[in-house]
């Protein structure tokens, strides 16, 4: 059983940057992908970056690409999103997820949760 917490979150003005974290607890972390989604109100919750087990590949939904990294450290059992030059449209719950091996974009493909942090980006 894998446990993850996310910290991070919080309010930004538009333009600025968050760093997210995510640590993990309970399962061999170098065994896991890892992805980031996010939910904002009223909508579905949504693909952000994944990366594979040892941080070689990733992935990202196309309005972060060149804004946002994923990144992990196995040492520390943690993964990372680092979100550059926010937008009001990147505000919502962002949640962290882990599943065996490889990487998905699809949230069910994902055995582990998160809680969530809110992210807020003010105009």
């Amino acid at each position: 059983q894998v446990q993850l917490v996310e910290s991070g979150g919080g309010v930004v003005q538009a333009g600025g940057s968050l760093r997210l974290s995510c640590a993990a607890s309970g399962g061999t972390f170098s065994n896991y992908a890892l992805g980031w989604f996010r939910q904002a109100p009223g909508k579905e919750r949504e693909f952000v970056a994944s990366i594979n087990f040892n941080g070689g590949r990733t992935n990202y939904v196309d309005s972060v690409k060149g804004r946002f990294t994923i990144s992990r450290d196995n040492a520390k059992n943690t993964v990372y999103l680092q979100m550059n030059i926010l937008k009001p449209v990147d505000a919502a719950v962002y949640y962290c997820a882990a599943r065996r091996l490889f990487m998905s974009t699809t949230p069910r493909d994902y055995n582990y949760w998160g809680q969530g942090t809110q992210v807020t980006v003010s105009s």
